[in-house]
């Protein structure tokens, strides 16, 4: 049976909705601590150890989720993260700390890593010419994910508790990723032909490469490089954007508060709408953009007090962070290929876990010593800087590659024409 691509990617938003829904965590933390009486510290050890673990889990079965192909891979997902959403249901149930970080923290962080990685390059294969919509797609799934379960979670904790709340939730994603994971198949020899005919952009891959060979290269250190300032960037901001609006432009709790539910919209829309348009101008470009953004944004916020420009600054970081989750393997197809594209793109995750436990770090650290988030955006600034630096060196080689490769293929078309037998 011939499969529907759109299909496809149904499948991959219902794996990465899943997985996303993790995200809400925070609409557990008041609850848990009121009713279990556990520290604040305690409850986000989990997250943490989850967020973790997920960019290494990633990098480390990369290599098992090409063997396994999409379908077995996500099914494992579903088995991990179920488990691991289920099972921090017994461990409230239990009282035990301990049982909850190895359920909520350690299953649910493998199978977020295995299962945010097992329909990307599949996706990328059905949408050779749309890559960056492809992935995009995905990835908004996973960035939305938060926004639908936050709601549900916290009627159903009022509702039935939060041991219950775990359990059905547990369940609904293992049913959603099952579902997704059925489906979910690379396309067959000539499956997706016609498609890359009839569309409007064209595919922008330079090489074929093993992921042992994608890492031996300059191109991929930079694109690690970029990204993980990028979300170590994303991170800091989502993580202190209401006290730091409170702090700095003195919006109250309500608006500070009301900021960080657009910053979810903000996220999941850039992963999409970003990643879709470097479809067009191309995914290096869409990275020095990134950045020129950012420098502007971190240079000029210590100083903006008005509340809207001050909000809009951090939309739109935010935005650069959820689109480069979703350019980067779009933009790691285009210079490695396909061939091994779920292990390089693990590889290059292990920049999430790396950005998610630096970035709280880093700010909290330093606005503990300075009393001011000042000293945070001059450090990040130069940062950025060099991202930018970085990306424009990419981009040169990127236009270089190209160039190389279209004077390869042009001799190689003409030396064909001239081994072509003469017709009379």
């Amino acid at each position: 049976m011939k499969k529907n691509r759109w299909l496809i990617a149904a499948s991959a938003i219902a794996i990465h909705l899943s997985i996303g829904g993790a995200y809400a965590y925070s609409v557990y933390k008041n609850p848990i601590a009121t009713e279990l009486g556990w520290d604040a510290s305690q409850i986000t050890i989990a997250f943490t150890i989850m967020m973790g673990l997920a960019g290494f889990a990633a990098a480390l079965f990369g290599s098992t989720v090409e063997k396994l192909g999409p379908r077995k891979a996500a099914m494992v997902a579903a088995v991990l993260f179920g488990l691991g959403q289920g099972g921090a249901g017994i461990a409230i149930a239990m009282d035990s700390v301990v049982l909850y970080w190895l359920t909520y923290g350690l299953l649910s962080g493998l199978g977020m890593g295995i299962g945010y990685i097992a329909p990307v390059s599949t996706l990328v294969k059905w949408f050779p010419n749309r890559r960056g919509l492809a992935t995009g797609m995905a990835v908004l799934g996973f960035g939305s994910g938060a926004l639908i379960t936050a709601p549900v979670a916290a009627r159903l904790m009022e509702a039935v508790g939060i041991s219950n709340t775990y359990f059905i939730l547990g369940v609904s994603y293992f049913v959603l990723m099952i579902i997704g994971a059925l489906y979910i198949a690379p396309p067959k020899p000539g499956e997706v032909e016609e498609t890359v005919a009839s569309g409007k952009s064209k595919t922008q891959e330079i090489a074929q490469m093993s992921a042992r060979e994608a890492v031996r290269t300059k191109q991929f250190w930079m694109l690690w490089a970029m990204h993980l300032i990028n979300v170590t960037s994303g991170l800091m901001m989502i993580s202190v954007a209401s006290p730091m609006a409170q702090e700095i432009a003195g919006l109250s709790v309500a608006a500070a508060a009301a900021m960080v539910g657009l910053m979810g919209l903000f996220n999941g829309g850039g992963r999409l709408l970003w990643a879709a348009g470097s479809d067009y101008i191309g995914r290096s470009n869409v990275f020095v953009i990134f950045f020129t953004i950012q420098l502007i944004a971190f240079i000029t916020l210590p100083f903006t007090t008005n509340a809207i420009l001050l909000q809009l600054f951090i939309f739109l970081v935010v935005s650069c962070y959820g689109g480069g989750f979703s350019n980067l393997p779009a933009f790691a197809s285009d210079l490695f290929g396909t061939k091994q594209l779920g292990v390089i793109h693990g590889y290059l995750l292990t920049t999430w876990s790396l950005g998610g436990i630096f970035g709280p770090i880093i700010v909290s650290t330093i606005h503990e010593a300075a009393n001011s988030y000042v000293p945070v955006f001059y450090l990040f600034s130069f940062l950025i800087a060099i991202s930018l630096g970085i990306s424009l060196l990419l981009r040169s080689d990127v236009n270089k590659m190209k160039k190389q490769r279209a004077k390869e293929q042009e001799s190689l078309n003409h030396k064909g024409e001239q081994g072509a037998p003469a017709h009379s």
